[in-house]
């Protein structure tokens, strides 16, 4: 499997894997084709992604600035196509409370709030006619040891009075009455606002509108060199040149070793593994008491996340190999599996119908930032750390609030560079440690 730390470049043309999302979503929408003929444009976006897609759309509606997108292989080919598809007011790893710690409640406030924003650009631009499945509204969090209810109960309160956040307090009985009898959760909190959809339809529902807005779209389209030459980007791809004033960096998790210096050692590539199971008997849900269609996840430190799809099979998702050569071993599907079989015993005899991994982008200091060079001619977003279905979106927003150059809020998040990793190279080293400690963690913390 392609590996960003190891390949300088994720190929061309690529098929989609064999995920679910690709077996259910039909025929993929028409793009623009391979680009063959050489081109001047004002701005050049590399990724069609949530990121690259959502920045087009609005340079060409808010800012009547007609972008290129250029793709190498399909549009949401990467993580954007092969997530789980949960719509949450969140992005990144800090919690709120860390955000208040280190910058005080007013710049918490304003995090949040685009995060929120973000949801509601979603769900804006579903309500143009896109058709992804969207389920009933319910994100769950369940705690996965007993000793870790206290501190949802204290998150939740933390966010009734912070943001009014209408946030459930689910004791074990009523969690496992009303919603699934996970026997590995020990009570929740339930928000009213997060949802689940297929990510896939999604992302090509944003392709539909860009192209209507004016937007050129070509897949098949890698970016193999890049140069500077006086005042203009200069993009080579396989058939053709691509001159433009300002490119726009939107490859997140799939961006290729030595792609660029600017975003060189900034971010983390993490696997994220995801299986779908067979679907469902009715006796198999009445069992595990599946009442619920609520995207899940858990407090563990290597969290699991699941929800009941539409058709009544389980999507269940973790953590998966560290290097892109291992993806592909059944070990970590298996284990998926049998993580799944502990929370819901009654379905020993089940197993996965689809196995598929993605790479997310991990920032060192837990925050994806949205960010130009000192020229303002090289932009990118990155660093949603597997949270960033809706708040990409919004990151595409803000990211074409600059290249149009106007103001973006004040934060954190828009105005401060990715840390670089200290001793880059060695990252898989770290993550391979942290990966070990997660686990001490979350069976005996």
């Amino acid at each position: 499997m392609y590996d960003p730390l190891h390949h300088t470049t994720p190929g061309v043309n690529e098929p989609y894997p064999d995920s679910y999302w690709a077996s259910v979503s039909g025929q993929a929408p028409q793009d623009d084709g391979q680009l063959t003929t050489d081109i001047d444009v004002d701005v050049c976006i590399i990724g069609a992604g949530y990121t690259g897609l959502s920045t087009a759309l609005h340079l060409a509606k808010e800012h009547g600035i007609k972008a290129t997108v250029v793709e190498a292989n399909q549009t949401a080919w990467g993580c954007s196509g092969r997530n789980a598809g949960f719509i949450l007011k969140t992005s990144g790893r800090k919690s709120f409370s860390q955000m208040k710690a280190q910058w005080g409640e007013e710049v918490m406030r304003g995090i949040y709030c685009e995060m929120q924003q973000g949801v509601e650009t979603v769900n804006a631009l579903i309500g143009q006619g896109i058709d992804c499945d969207r389920q009933p509204n319910g994100y769950i969090k369940v705690a996965h040891k007993a000793n870790k209810m206290k501190e949802l109960v204290d998150l939740a309160k933390l966010q009734q009075e912070m943001f009014g956040y209408d946030v459930q307090i689910l004791s074990k009985d009523e969690l496992h009455n009303n919603y699934m009898a996970d026997q590995n959760a020990y009570g929740a909190i339930r928000y009213q606002d997060g949802f689940g959809l297929n990510p896939l339809k999604l992302a090509w529902g944003y392709q539909r509108l860009a192209r209507e807005a004016g937007v050129k779209i070509y897949s098949g389209t890698t970016v193999e060199g890049w140069r500077e030459e006086n005042t203009q980007q200069v993009l080579q791809t396989p058939k053709a040149t691509i001159r433009a004033k300002k490119v726009v960096i939107a490859t997140n998790g799939y961006t290729p070793k030595g792609f660029h210096s600017f975003v060189a050692g900034r971010t983390l590539p993490v696997l994220s593994q995801i299986i779908v199971t067979e679907p469902l008997s009715d006796e198999q849900i009445a069992a595990c008491n599946l009442i619920s269609s609520n995207v899940v996840m858990d407090t563990r430190a290597l969290k699991y996340y699941y929800r009941k799809l539409p058709d009544n099979r389980l999507l269940f998702g973790g953590r998966g190999a560290i290097s892109g050569k291992d993806a592909e071993d059944p070990f970590y599907a298996n284990r998926l599996l049998s993580v799944l079989k502990t929370s819901f015993p009654a379905l020993q005899n089940i197993n996965y119908q689809y196995a598929w991994a993605g790479w997310i982008s991990v920032a060192l200091d837990d925050l994806p930032h949205i960010y130009q060079n000192p020229q303002q001619n090289v932009f990118y977003s990155m660093g949603y750390c597997g949270a960033g279905v809706s708040f990409s979106v919004q990151a595409g927003k803000r990211l074409a609030q600059k290249v149009a150059e106007q103001v973006v809020p004040d934060l954190p998040l828009y105005q401060k560079h990715l840390p670089k990793f200290p001793f880059a190279p060695f990252r898989r080293v770290g993550q391979w440690g942290y990966f070990h400690y997660g686990q001490f963690k979350d069976t005996y913390l």
